[in-house]
This record gives structure tokens, sequence and C-alpha cells, in this order.
């Protein structure tokens, strides 16, 4: 279970320090793709394996669920941890989200958010003013 919010710097090669406390849900494979709100999602290999098949189980004769594999599928990358911890991100999703040296990493349950410092503050404080209404929105949802 992956759940608070961590900052960490992204180091000139593109390595990003995960939480170490995340680090042994993550020792047996972890996959990052391109998230959405402009973030990066990092999976489990086991979770990631769920989220790929459910993608490749979508009907290609639409064009949104072929869109949308394609997004998940085809920005993904294994990722591996070094000595110290880190992943090394691909250019190309440190591109898509915009990250520069200071990071978010954030644990929503069953996967990881990897967030531009500054992207994440103001998504976050976007959100933090509507919460209320959102929750209202929403059927079904307890909290």
């Amino acid at each position: 279970m992956f759940i608070g919010e961590y900052n960490h710097n992204l180091d000139d090669k593109g390595r990003l320090a995960i939480p170490a406390k995340f680090r042994a849900a993550l020792n047996n494979g972890a996959v990052v793709t391109k998230g959405l709100d402009n973030c990066l999602f990092l999976y489990s290999k086991l979770a990631w394996e769920k989220i790929a098949a459910t993608m490749s189980a979508l009907p290609v004769n639409k064009a949104n669920d072929r869109a949308l594999a394609r997004h998940f599928l085809a920005g993904a990358m294994e990722v591996e941890f070094d000595t110290q911890g880190r992943i090394n991100l691909p250019e190309y999703l440190r591109v898509f989200a915009g990250l520069s040296k200071k990071t978010i990493v954030a644990g929503l349950y069953d996967r990881l958010e990897i967030w531009d410092e500054t992207a994440w503050n103001k998504y976050k404080s976007a959100t933090e003013k509507k919460s209320a209404s959102i929750a209202e929105a929403l059927d079904g949802v307890s909290v």
C-alpha cells in the first residue's frame, strides 16, 4: 500500500530516489508510465500486469480505447533500482511530466505518482478548494 507525499530531487542523469518505505513492495520489479494530469504513474510489476491486461483487452475498433491503451502501454518502461534506491526515468517521460529538479512522489494506494513540485502544488491547491463539491458529485463514495 502506497500512501503519503514525499519531496525528492531528480538528479542531472534523470535518477529519482523512491521513498525507502515503498521499495520492498517494488523489489520484484516496477513499471513507470505516462499518467493522467501530466504526472507519471509507477506501479509494482504485479499491479502493472493487471493494468496492462485490462488495457490490451480494450476493443481496437474504438478510438478512445486505442488512445488510452497507447497512452499507458506505449508510454511504459520497466525500471530497476540502483543500490541507492533510485530509478532512472527516461527522458521522454521526464519531458511528458515536465519534471524539473524538485519532484513529489505521492502514494495513491496501488500506485505512486511522480509530479513536478510546482505542478503538484498548483494541482493540489486547486483540487483542495473544490474537494467538497467533488465529493458531492461522486455517488456511492463514502469517506
